[in-house]
């Protein structure tokens, strides 16, 4: 193979990154280039700081010989910023470019305070955990940033996020951007935005799933939310609508914060368990309010989670039917035993058995990282891929 998009320094680099060709001989091979031209390309990669040379690998010939040397993606050439914003609480991180953690903060952040303030304070948060990290702005490749609402994925920017007001159409990257900056001092840099559900998914599936190819995480905290990765990608859907399940109608009369009566999320979600529960005399006003409660055992609130695992199981019956995966993943704040057992009572119930068969239906393993480790994922999937890569490496004169 020759030209741009089949043998440039980007796709070695992927054939590398992905474990598809560790060696010079099996890029030569992978490419069909020459072995001056991988060298150079090679050479390339190696000034950049994205490339090492790890320990030899086996003697391919009977006759012996010198091993091989081996490629590896230099891991610690650069770190990611990433952030998971859920209503009134948020965590952020600074992680290796393979998704390990280097330090870590939560705290609260009201989301109805509006993108300015929040983002703002998210910038602040960032420089204090390089600090935290031992690790220079000017290190940082990259940001990563999950919300609880629809994003179109090409803009970065919201789509009429029912439980984010004030957000709507918003320049997120933009804002994040100068926020960093101005705590910084550092330039700007890529932002990348996605829904929490699809990129709790995408952790999720790389992190335990990584051979799974169709996948779909569900997220039931204040409101309800799916990530799906098929063949190892988030789908989004035409303008990152895909996976909006807390707004399909289940004939209750309740109503939803969307302003239309009858939703999944408002009768089925960590909210809608709150107000249930505070109506019989229990204090209780969020999803982390009925999370504390059944870590307790609760017996009210163990009841009302199976039920709303129920109602929840309802539509995944139909989701797991469209889709077929081979995992469906719980997650979220009512993801423990009693929302669990409501949703596999319903969901076997409905389903055809063919869409079951070969179905795990499984609980969170990331937990509250699950968003942070995805959103770390997608900024250096985007950063490295090879199209993007090789305009790097121009920036970079190498």
């Amino acid at each position: 193979m020759t030209g741009r998009g089949q043998g440039s320094a980007g796709d070695l680099l992927e054939l590398v990154r992905k474990g598809r060709a560790t060696t010079r001989g099996a890029l030569q091979q992978a490419t069909g280039l020459s072995r001056a031209t991988v060298g150079q390309r090679l050479d390339r990669l190696f000034r950049a700081g994205w490339l090492r040379e790890g320990a030899g690998g086996p003697v391919g010939s009977p006759l012996g010989g010198r091993p091989s040397i081996t490629l590896e993606f230099d891991d610690a050439h650069a770190v990611v910023l990433a952030a998971d914003l859920d209503t009134r609480h948020a965590r952020a991180a600074v992680l290796t470019l393979t998704g390990e953690i280097l330090a870590e903060h939560g705290g609260t952040l009201v989301v109805e305070d509006g993108p300015d303030a929040v983002l703002g304070e998210l910038g602040g948060w960032f420089a204090e955990l390089l600090e935290k990290a031992g690790h220079r702005p000017d290190e940082v490749c990259g940001i990563g940033l999950a919300v609880p609402g629809p994003v179109d994925s090409e803009t970065g920017r919201v789509v009429q996020p029912p439980i984010m007001p004030g957000w709507d159409g918003y320049d997120i990257r933009g804002r994040l951007a100068r926020a960093f900056t101005e705590r910084t001092g550092a330039p700007a840099l890529p932002v990348l935005v996605d829904n929490d559900a699809n990129l709790m998914a995408y952790g999720e599936q790389r992190t335990g799933h990584p051979d799974c190819s169709a996948f779909v995480l569900v997220k039931v905290s204040t409101g309800i939310g799916a990530g799906v990765v098929v063949g190892g990608s988030i789908f989004r859907g035409v303008d990152g609508g895909a996976g909006d399940i807390g707004h399909i109608r289940v004939g209750a009369e309740a109503l939803c914060r969307c302003g239309s009566y009858g939703c999944l999320a408002a009768v089925a979600s960590g909210g809608a368990v709150a107000r249930r529960l505070a109506e019989s005399g229990v204090p209780a006003s969020s999803g982390s309010d009925v999370r504390d409660l059944l870590a307790a055992g609760h017996p009210e609130a163990a009841a009302l989670a199976r039920e709303a695992g129920r109602r929840v199981g309802d539509v995944l019956a139909t989701v797991v039917t469209l889709l077929n995966p081979g995992v469906l993943m719980i997650a979220g704040d009512l993801a423990g035993t009693a929302f669990l057992t409501g949703v596999r009572e319903l969901l076997y119930q409905r389903a055809l058995p063919r869409s079951t068969a070969r179905l795990d239906v499984v609980t969170s393993r990331l937990g509250e990282r699950a968003g942070l480790v995805g959103a770390g994922a997608l900024v250096v999937e985007h950063l490295y891929a090879p199209e993007r890569a090789e305009e790097r490496l121009l920036a970079l004169g190498v």
